[in-house]
């Protein structure tokens, strides 16, 4: 299948040895897709300083969404930016940065700590979490190939989204330029619709009370904490 590739996957027990991280870091595409998400990161972070130095009330607007996308999902992210009556011009490609930074950290990182390149015991937790449901769906998702990985990515199912949807374009064997651009590109697309979506929503919700913008946020997080409870109870 194009834009498939062989993954030559070290999984031994035995540490990692420094040269051969820092060879990884530096060399690999893994590796450079997390310093570009690392790069990323933070410029948004220097861009929050300089702004909360003339409007501190945005800059904590951005930093709720970004939190809420990250913690709770892009719905509740997007819902609250558009509640703060941000537009889309900012909404969206604001929730493309931040999900894509998350991408380029996490999914580099996985492949990493997977190959024995990286000790990160800390996350340990995370990326077998992660990994349990890339290898849940994968089966699934190898039918259709790169179309599969595409649609997984883009519907709004509990623990699907970019992040999972990259681990399993790399346990399916694609090329990591190929599994990113998937990813992203489905990523970016659904974004854009959940932005028209929620802002009808939004201005729906305004017209009612001021504040129920805001209740639809809450909303939108208790269904995701709900349906994260049900997902992980049937999952054990």
């Amino acid at each position: 299948m194009p834009g498939l590739r062989h993954r030559h996957t070290h999984t031994g027990t035995e540490p990692p040895r420094p040269e051969l991280a820092r060879k990884a870091l530096l060399t690999s595409t893994e590796g450079r897709m997390l310093r570009i998400g690392l790069l990323l990161g933070a410029v948004m972070v220097a861009a929050l300083g300089i702004v909360s130095i003339f409007s501190p009330e945005l800059t904590l607007v951005f930093a709720a969404m970004t939190g809420l996308n990250w913690l709770i999902g892009r719905a509740a992210g997007m819902s609250f930016g558009y509640a703060n009556d941000l537009t889309h011009a900012t909404v969206i490609p604001a929730n493309m940065l931040i999900e894509t930074i998350q991408v380029l950290v996490v999914y580099p990182l996985f492949v990493l700590s997977l190959q024995n390149l990286l000790d990160l015991p800390k996350l340990k937790p995370l990326m077998a979490r992660l990994q349990g449901s890339a290898e849940a769906r994968r089966q699934a998702v190898s039918r259709f190939g790169i179309a599969g990985l595409f649609v997984f990515v883009f519907m709004p199912f509990w623990m699907t989204g970019p992040v999972v949807g990259a681990i399993i374009g790399f346990l399916i064997g694609l090329r990591p330029s190929v599994n990113i651009a998937v990813v992203l590109s489905s990523t970016y697309v659904a974004i854009g619709l959940w932005g028209l979506l929620l802002n009808e929503l939004s201005d729906w919700a305004g017209t009612y009370n001021r504040l129920a913008p805001f209740a639809l946020v809450v909303a939108l997080a208790l269904i995701a904490f709900g349906g994260g409870l049900v997902y992980r109870r049937r999952a054990a």
